[in-house]
């Protein structure tokens, strides 16, 4: 079961790297060095605060007052408080797992799969599902900058020519081919830190211009969809799109990676810090969001909340500007990991020589898929609700628990062993049912949708 870690725990001053001790000669260990991952550690514990904010609080929040829109308010409150403590418990379980054996760290999801499930079948249970969510959420936050964008455009120059959504997809994903070059998570500490600002930013702004305009007139708070189809298939794509928005845990292990560690001061305590602030900050922006949006709306509240305002002008221009801003800290957050996984491949598996040219052909080629993809299925809320539900159920909600029992074997019947199968069951529960309803709304869509409009 064991298998060969990808690092050593530091014994020395906080941030510096032992001498292999896994028989790797000096040359892999420079590879190891090099990789985005294992490249810096000399992270503080506020970066973990603000990367774990840019990570989580994202696309997702503007589409929870559409999700209770279809969940209604009993059922959606307890969805959204569920999801908070279900996926802050098992956020916590995997800051733990990081340095459960002594003089190793799992640096990324996947060791940390290994480790608990076999060599090979912890690659194959957690990299397919974890680029799912990355490369997904990276999709997903093209989209999203491009329609805020086009918001921006549209809400500041209402006279102006229309332009099609293809073109400003294509100017956010611009911004990401010069970004995609900054070689590792410190490096991006700075777009990162201005993304978690914007993001509580533009979340008050969506909620107080909510409050400000107050409730429509005759708001009706049944649910959106009138035939009982049309609510199951609402109610099933409304799970998926909050699943959607609690996705931090595809990345929480990398951001512990750039935290020094030793054994008198484990990272774990500064990254549990970070993600309690973190926490704060997204009970901040989520709660209000979604039950003043949906109080000021109801069922007629828009895919993304901030279409639905469309006044004052100049403040909804300003909250479009501020997610676009939020998106791109995000889509680099996302995107490290995945760079971290296509460099190793190239570099250990393939023998191409590490440095320049390799991370500049390889980041942008993914850079341009994901722009490519983004293009030809804009479909934003159906989005949301397939990925959140078929691929960051299992990474958020149950993958952790199934860990846990598997490394730490808690007592059968104790509190620790009924709590993780509880979220493993619900967990299941949406990872299987939550893609039925976006799907469905992709289908919809696509009937009616003209590609690269």
């Amino acid at each position: 079961m064991a298998v060969q870690p990808s690092s050593s725990m530091e014994t020395q001053a906080p941030g510096n790297y032992s001498p292999p001790k896994d028989g790797r000669s000096a040359q892999d260990q420079a590879i190891e060095n090099w990789l985005p991952i294992n490249a810096s550690r000399n992270a503080k514990w506020w970066y973990s605060a603000f990367h774990n904010v840019t990570a989580m609080v994202g696309a997702g929040v503007l589409g929870l007052p559409y999700a209770m829109s279809e969940l209604g308010w009993g059922a959606g409150v307890t969805v959204l408080v569920l999801s908070w403590i279900i996926t802050l418990y098992t956020l916590w379980q995997m800051v733990e797992m990081h340095e459960m054996v002594p003089g190793r760290r799992f640096d990324r999801y996947h060791e940390l799969g290994q480790y608990a499930f076999g060599e090979k079948l912890g690659l194959w249970i957690v990299v397919p599902q974890q680029l799912i969510v990355e490369v997904g959420v990276n999709i997903v936050y093209m989209v999203t900058g491009g329609n805020s964008l086009k918001k921006f455009h549209d809400t500041v120059c209402e006279d102006c020519k229309k332009i099609k959504l293809t073109y400003f997809i294509m100017i956010f994903a611009s911004v990401h081919f010069v970004l995609s070059q900054l070689p590792n998570f410190n490096s991006i500490s700075g777009v990162s830190l201005a993304a978690a600002v914007m993001s509580l930013s533009y979340s008050t702004i969506a909620w107080g211009a909510s409050v400000d305009k107050g409730k429509v007139e005759n708001v009706d708070y049944d649910l959106r969809a009138t035939t009982t189809p049309g609510k199951v298939f609402g109610f099933l794509g409304a799970l998926g799109t909050v699943a959607f928005a609690y996705a931090g845990h595809n990345v929480v292990l990398e951001i512990q990676a750039t935290i020094p560690s030793t054994p008198e001061k484990p990272s774990k305590k500064p990254m549990w810090r970070g993600v309690v602030v973190a926490y704060i900050v997204v009970a901040v922006c989520y709660f209000p969001v979604s039950l003043v949006g949906y109080w000021a709306f109801g069922n007629t509240v828009d895919d993304d909340i901030l279409i639905t305002l469309s006044k004052p002008k100049w403040l909804i221009a300003l909250a479009n500007m501020m997610v676009v801003i939020h998106v791109i800290g995000s889509y680099q957050i996302y995107a490290m990991p995945v760079f971290d996984m296509i460099e190793t491949v190239l570099v250990k598996r393939l023998r191409f020589p590490p440095g320049l040219t390799l991370r500049l052909i390889a980041r942008t080629v993914y850079v341009a898929f994901t722009m490519f993809v983004a293009i030809t299925f804009p479909f934003f809320d159906g989005l949301l609700s397939f990925f959140g539900g078929f691929a960051f159920a299992p990474t958020t909600y149950f993958l952790p628990c199934i860990m846990w029992l598997a490394i730490y074997k808690p007592k059968r019947f104790s509190l620790s062993w009924f709590t993780n199968w509880i979220c493993i069951v619900l967990g299941v529960l949406l990872m299987v049912l939550a893609p039925i309803g976006g799907l469905r709304n992709i289908i919809l869509k696509a009937n009616t949708y003209k590609f690269y409009q």
